[in-house]
């Protein structure tokens, strides 16, 4: 079964075929009622669940993944990372293919209303996702990404700020460079993630209502999709990022 397949890929940290391919037909419903199973799963050893992902908000990516469409998943308390001082130490152990994405992060005071997302935000912060894939190459369906947990594999969250100026004018234009080491690997602008963060998170809203799912909650964190490409790491690596165009600090991080 394609639980079954979820919960060992995640317990041994492994790859295998594709599972639109070793259950042909899977469609991106289907995908996320297996998260789901996973997610119960998850919940009743223990995890707590603390917010959302939306991936695959970068449309630049889309032609390279063949993946055209947003997808959400879970993030919880085992795979959440705070770093107020902006840097942290981060286990690569139990990923697989880990990729690094810089991407915007918000808090939520209120459950958001598509029409309102932006009176419902408590505060922002950068973020820094590390998602995986389970599959060889990182040949993904968005039935793939859906059963997979939205490919989510760890959220690290930088000094929080309070909502500050016109995010509707600002987060679009906002830069994310990112450096391995000292070299420029890339750069990227808010606008890539659907045109603005602000528009991620309207449209996870109304993914989520499509799809059934829990509407996101008061004091859920929603990271909002990569604003550059996303990046393979490895252990003993150093990764940075500045932020340009909104008062927030970058992150650093090292790969254990």
């Amino acid at each position: 079964m394609l639980v079954d397949d979820l919960i060992a890929v995640h317990e041994e940290a492994r790859e295998i075929a594709p599972f639109s391919e070793r259950y042909p037909g899977l469609t991106p419903k289907a995908g996320y009622a297996a998260a789901r199973a996973l997610h119960q799963h998850r919940v009743a050893r223990g995890w707590k669940p603390l917010g959302r992902k939306i991936g695959f908000t970068n449309r630049t990516l889309w032609p390279r993944y063949g993946v055209y469409e947003p997808m959400w998943g879970m993030v919880y308390d085992r795979t959440f990372i705070d770093a107020p001082q902006g840097r942290s130490t981060v286990s690569l152990a139990g990923l697989v293919n880990p990729r690094i994405e810089p991407e915007i992060c918000f808090g939520l005071k209120a459950s958001p209303r598509a029409e309102d997302v932006l009176n419902a935000i408590d505060w922002l912060a950068h973020s820094i996702e590390i998602v995986q894939c389970h599959h060889p190459g990182w040949k993904v369906t968005i039935a793939d990404c859906t059963a997979d947990n939205g490919l989510h594999g760890r959220l690290v969250v930088g000094p929080r700020r309070q909502v500050m100026g016109n995010l509707e004018q600002t987060l679009p234009e906002v830069e994310a460079v990112l450096f391995k080491g000292e070299t420029l690997v890339d750069r990227g602008v808010g606008a890539n993630v659907l045109g603005s963060p602000l528009i991620a998170l309207r449209y996870l809203v109304e993914l989520l209502e499509r799809d059934g799912a829990p509407p996101l909650a008061p004091g859920e964190v929603v990271t909002t999709g990569v604003i550059t490409d996303a990046h393979p790491v490895a252990r003993e690596e150093r990764w940075r990022t500045q932020i340009c165009g909104v008062s927030l600090p970058g992150l650093v991080i090292t790969f254990a």
